[in-house]
């Protein structure tokens, strides 16, 4: 068997069976290749106890230049417990290289759960009649931002069933302009991420003009029978068009493009391949690849139950996924959600996640009720923790939660983010980003104890700012924030 990848452009891959499979075609079925996907899980099935060839692709992975769908496929599979042992710790050493002990802070903001499509993992699917349904006027949308804004988040990502004319494009550009308009206290949103349907170029440029960051849209699953399956009607049911999405974003000027799987719907194997093969592409034909990478599972919620999904997986396989990601694609950052528990999410932090949401409501005017509603809840959440306590807790482990959104205000994403990313030379911006915006944390919403802690670690990371120029103006800055200024960025 011959295998050629490059990060570079190319035209076609050589598959198992001596055919090519096409990473350049725009069109699904050629990027995302069933019997290259078939020919991967077979050789690393074949190759799961071959620890020479372990070894080798160990070895390249220490170069921080990432692997190719097959290796990973490989140290996902792998079966020597001392060899998983060293993939683990590989996988944190890379993580610590790239983004240190930084952990960007996010939460979701549902506008509504009005949907035609027939998902079946997912409560707001259209047949449902006992979810409650709820659509957000611009004036709830305002309270609901404000009350994020007392919280202390910066960066939210924006998410809406899809239905044309109840949820149309104008709605969510109508929604981003309210959004960015807020300016409660010393709170502001300076970065919305949008998770919404699959949509034409034409709207990806409206995004784009409307100011988002990260366009995110989840795959589900890679497999297009179990995907055909699982959405029987509405416009996600058409996987091409679906999976395309990417390409079409950025044919509209979207720069940062984050993809994820729903892991449980297909066996995680084949999914885990396709997501990296999607990613091959991305890289390949439009000159880079996703910006981040989700690793939800299956979980209950109305009218769903995750016992119904056999391919369920265990929290030492989602462990692994995210290690072998981390491995694969090093300056990707790795998402994790409320899905998960807390003890779940402190074992993927180490491993490889880089951004984790905090103080996460699920429903549709969530972050308007004292108390958790959840009648019009996308999925339950696990991690039900304040965004103090999360913020506390990740200090406590020597953490730096990372308000920062100056990478999307400088210009830094794309292509240019990850140049920047893999010479080394971003961690002179995103240090001392994290440090002045956690500062700004700290000194407007956070409580006594999670500001002591936080000043600590605040005053012993600005010494390991490598530049003196930077620190100096870090430091400058920070006793600026003290003093009542806001919003430094290198």
């Amino acid at each position: 068997m011959r295998v050629r990848f490059r990060c570079s452009r190319m035209v076609k891959l050589w598959k198992g069976d001596g055919t090519m499979y096409d990473i350049m075609s725009p069109h699904a079925a050629d990027f995302i290749d069933d019997a290259e996907i078939n020919a991967t899980l077979q050789y690393a099935s074949e190759n799961r106890s071959n620890r020479a060839l372990i070894t080798d692709i160990l070895a390249k992975a220490q170069e921080c230049k990432g692997l190719n769908h097959r290796e990973a496929l490989v140290l996902l599979d792998c079966d020597i417990p001392e060899m998983n042992a060293e993939i683990i710790a590989l996988a944190g050493k890379i993580k610590e290289k790239i983004y240190g002990n930084r952990i960007v802070m996010f939460a979701p903001l549902y506008l509504s759960n009005y949907c035609i499509n027939g998902c079946i993992y997912c409560p707001y699917h259209g047949q449902n009649k006992t979810i409650a349904r709820k659509k957000l006027s611009q004036a709830e949308i305002r309270d609901e931002v404000i009350a994020l804004q007392d919280m202390g988040h910066k960066r939210l990502a924006l998410e809406t069933g899809e239905h044309p004319v109840i949820n149309p494009i104008e709605y969510v550009l109508e929604s981003i302009d309210t959004i960015y308009s807020i300016k409660h206290k010393n709170g502001a949103i300076r970065r919305v991420n949008v998770n919404i349907a699959a949509t034409t170029v034409e709207n990806y440029r409206k995004l784009k003009d409307a100011g988002i960051g990260t366009y995110i849209l989840f795959q589900e699953t890679y497999h297009k029978k179990n995907y055909e399956f699982l959405h029987p009607h509405g416009p996600k049911h058409d996987y091409a068009y679906h999976t395309e999405a990417m390409d079409r974003a950025m044919d509209g000027g979207i720069d940062d493009v984050g993809c994820g799987v729903l892991y449980g719907l297909t066996t995680c194997r084949y999914d885990f391949v396709g997501q990296l093969m999607h990613a091959e592409h991305l890289e390949a034909f439009k000159g880079v690849g996703p910006h981040t990478i989700s690793v939800p599972r299956i979980r209950p919620a109305n009218d769903i139950n995750d016992k119904d999904f056999k391919d369920a997986i265990s929290d030492e396989m989602f462990e692994k996924i995210v290690a072998v990601l981390r491995i694969a694609v090093p300056y990707t950052g790795i998402i994790v959600s409320t899905r998960e528990s807390a003890a779940a999410r402190a074992r993927v932090l180490k491993v490889g996640v880089s951004q984790i949401s905090g103080g996460s409501r699920t429903s549709v005017g969530g972050y308007t009720t004292v108390e958790r509603h959840d009648e019009t809840a996308q999925f339950d959440v696990s991690d039900t923790r304040t965004l103090d306590e999360i913020v506390r807790w990740l200090l406590e482990q020597n953490h730096v939660p990372s308000f920062c959104t100056a990478c999307y205000r400088e210009g830094r994403t794309g292509d240019r983010f990850m140049s920047l990313a893999k010479t080394g030379q971003i961690a002179n911006c995103c240090q001392p980003n994290a440090l002045m915006t956690l500062m700004e944390y700290l000194e407007d919403y956070a409580s006594p104890a999670t500001r002591e802690i936080g000043m600590k670690i605040i005053a012993d990371e600005l010494k390991h700012v490598s530049s003196d120029t930077v620190r100096r103006i870090a430091q400058e800055n920070l006793d600026a924030i003290r003093n009542g200024a806001r919003d430094f960025r290198f």
